[in-house]
């Protein structure tokens, strides 16, 4: 076998083992979010987006008790939730995927363990925004029974200025 053949036969093997990796169901650890892992959900959130958000941020959200979680695989931080449950209502203000695992259902695992978790604290109805532009989000929570109920013009910085969000509802 030539070279070209040999690195040829490596890469098929290297992507046949990735796709049935893929699609083996991935053990997800859904569990509380604590000071601790604040660093770890920071580095999470720079990698999906351009605007992360800041530790302080994350530590404000723990320090006045928002539902927190963190999503690990293998002891890794590779999703990360933030959610405020108040008065019949949540409203998610962060749901992240490290970039490196999206597209593998951990958004849909996080999305619904909020709200069960919502629902066991009396919330009936869930709220969140996204950005206009997060096509796949917005097909994610749409599958999942959120509909458009608004937009909130210039709500998200962006590259070139800012960009509108888009205000999802829910009952739950």
């Amino acid at each position: 076998m030539n070279r070209a053949d040999q690195t040829m036969q490596e890469a098929r093997s290297t992507m046949q083992r990735t796709c049935a990796e893929s699609a083996l169901p991935l053990a997800l650890r859904l569990r509380a979010m604590t000071e601790r892992d604040v660093e770890a959900v920071c580095a999470a959130d720079r990698a999906a987006y351009e605007h992360p958000w800041t530790e302080g941020i994350f530590r404000d959200c723990l320090r006045v008790g928002y539902s927190c979680w963190v999503g690990e695989l293998d002891g890794e931080v590779v999703a990360h939730a933030a959610m405020a449950v108040a008065v019949g209502e949540c409203h998610i203000l962060n749901l992240c995927i490290h970039p490196d695992w999206q597209g593998r259902g951990l958004g849909r695992r996080l999305l619904r363990h909020l709200m069960t978790f919502a629902r066991t604290r009396r919330a009936d109805s869930a709220f969140l925004e996204v950005r206009a532009s997060n096509s796949r989000a917005r097909a994610l929570y749409a599958s999942e029974g959120f509909c458009e109920i608004g937009l909130r013009p210039g709500y998200y910085p962006a590259a070139k200025g800012r960009e509108d969000a888009v205000v999802l509802a829910r009952a739950l």
